[in-house]
């Protein structure tokens, strides 16, 4: 095994008491009392390493420690405490069935980041409430440069270890915010004259007929209701994403990508040279 500096612990009981604290984050109650979260796996750690976070924990096994001997150090040098856990131990601090030998925790303002104030690509998403959705959206948020997104509390807690993982990594690239109302958001943007677009059905425009050039946020609402009737009132464009007429709707993570994709591809073009 390669060697780890001799100030780690280990731990090899199921019963120890970290064992425990990191089962309680695997639920929005544990991480809020905590204050922090549970990044599983090794691609996570990875592209929290490369962000430069630190760490409060950093628990992994002995096989994940001779297969990953370079991130094992970095993870130890970036976290306050570290431990060589048993495959056991580890299995029950992971909130998926067969983790892979990696768990860390991570501070809440490790993670969260105020969004810019006047973004060129934003996004709000009010009342999602599926976590494979809103990682998705996390991840093409970050593909396409979106530089900041606001959610309702009420919507699926992104700091969830589901989240985290259906976002690959990417909602740690993202600035986000999290708030009750989005309403003094919107009218901030509003009043600065960023169009505020809203995704319906019976949307009057089709996507491909918006101008994404100028300072743009994208609003979506839940899966199953849409967005509020305060939330559309403040809109500036509502539009529609064009689809055969037997098709009743996309799924919300589609229709947030085919939005985003065609603003990445307007501003693309505007910035590439004929």
């Amino acid at each position: 095994m390669y060697p780890l500096p001799s100030d780690i612990a280990s731990i090899t009981s199921t019963q120890n008491p970290l064992v425990k604290q990191l089962r309680q984050l695997h639920q929005t109650k544990g991480r809020k009392q905590q204050g922090q979260l549970l990044l599983e796996g090794t691609h996570l750690l990875e592209v929290a390493l490369a962000e430069e976070k630190q760490f409060n924990h950093g628990c992994f096994t002995a096989v994940w420690q001779s297969k990953n001997p370079t991130l094992a150090d970095r993870l130890v040098a970036q976290s306050a405490y570290s431990y060589l856990v048993s495959g056991e131990v580890l299995a029950k601090m992971a909130s998926t069935v067969n983790p892979d030998g990696v768990v860390a925790t991570l501070a809440m303002d490790q993670f969260w980041r105020s969004p810019p104030i006047r973004p060129q690509l934003g996004l709000v998403l009010e009342r999602l409430q599926d976590p494979g959705n809103l990682g998705t959206i996390l991840r093409t948020a970050a593909a396409t440069g979106v530089e900041g997104i606001w959610l309702t509390d009420d919507c699926v807690d992104p700091t969830s270890p589901k989240v985290l993982r259906s976002s690959a990594g990417s909602s740690l690239l993202l600035p986000q915010q999290q708030q009750e109302s989005l309403l003094p958001v919107l009218e901030k943007f509003q009043a600065q004259g960023l169009q505020l677009i809203a995704t319906v059905p019976q949307g009057q425009q089709t996507l491909w007929e918006i101008d994404f050039q100028r300072p743009t946020i994208v609003i979506f609402g839940s899966e199953g209701q849409g967005l509020s009737a305060p939330v559309l009132e403040l809109t500036t464009q509502q539009v529609a994403i064009p689809q055969a007429p037997a098709v009743e709707s996309l799924n919300v993570a589609i229709a947030v990508g085919v939005m985003l994709y065609e603003a990445r591809r307007q501003q693309w073009s505007a910035s590439t040279p004929n």
